[in-house]
């Protein structure tokens, strides 16, 4: 069975995103000094399609949450588009050719036919709970790993509902003072270290939960 995996930059301070989320600003106020570690890396560039960047200790991990990753699944705020109805000219943040390049499950309330992108990227609106979702994303990852996506509140879901068999968080020494917390009510999961990597931009901490 395909192992269910989330990864999430975070500051010191608990919150993977910032205050003030907005269409214009989807990881609000500060969020963006979360994915600093990131964006630099030549392993992130190459998953871009584009040239350029460094190959750093936080290359290598970005290199490792990308591989073996068969399905996707996120909640409707990380699709975007608003709530109710679907405004269906919303095609996502990531343009006509998401890099995810694998199949995408959105938690939703509300119907919508699949989108099909460029690239291999297919987003599947799925009505009927987490559970469902996972277990279509299970049969279209084929044995790989599922990663949930975000946000904040569907990775507290999966987390809470004991779902979850690894949580990699990458702890960013920011401090954002307010917006969405991980470790919000998520009762109280059984953590074990799998491993530590540092860099002076991130901390990385790898935990596998046992049941």
């Amino acid at each position: 069975m395909s192992i269910v995996s989330c990864h999430v930059s975070m500051s010191l301070d608990g919150f993977v995103a910032g205050p003030d989320q907005s269409a214009k600003n989807p990881v609000g106020v500060g969020g963006k000094r979360l994915y600093e570690w990131v964006f630099g890396s030549k392993a992130w560039h190459e998953h871009q399609g584009r040239e350029g960047g460094e190959r750093t200790v936080d290359c290598q991990v970005i290199e490792e949450v990308l591989d073996g990753v068969g399905a996707y699944i996120m909640g409707r705020h990380m699709f975007g588009g608003g709530e109710g109805a679907w405004d269906e000219s919303w095609r996502g943040w990531w343009g006509e050719e998401p890099a995810f390049r694998a199949p995408v499950f959105v938690l939703t309330h509300h119907p919508r036919e699949p989108l099909e992108m460029r690239g291999g990227t297919t987003f599947t609106f799925v009505t009927e709970g987490m559970e469902a979702a996972l277990e279509q994303a299970r049969r279209a990852a084929g044995g790989q790993a599922v990663s949930i996506a975000g946000g904040a509140e569907t990775m507290r879901q999966y987390l809470a509902a004991g779902l979850l068999d690894e949580l990699y968080v990458h702890l960013v020494p920011v401090v954002l003072g307010a917006g969405e917390r991980l470790l919000l009510d998520v009762g109280d999961p059984s953590l074990e270290l799998v491993k530590v990597v540092s860099s002076p931009k991130a901390t990385h901490i790898k935990y596998r939960i046992v049941r």
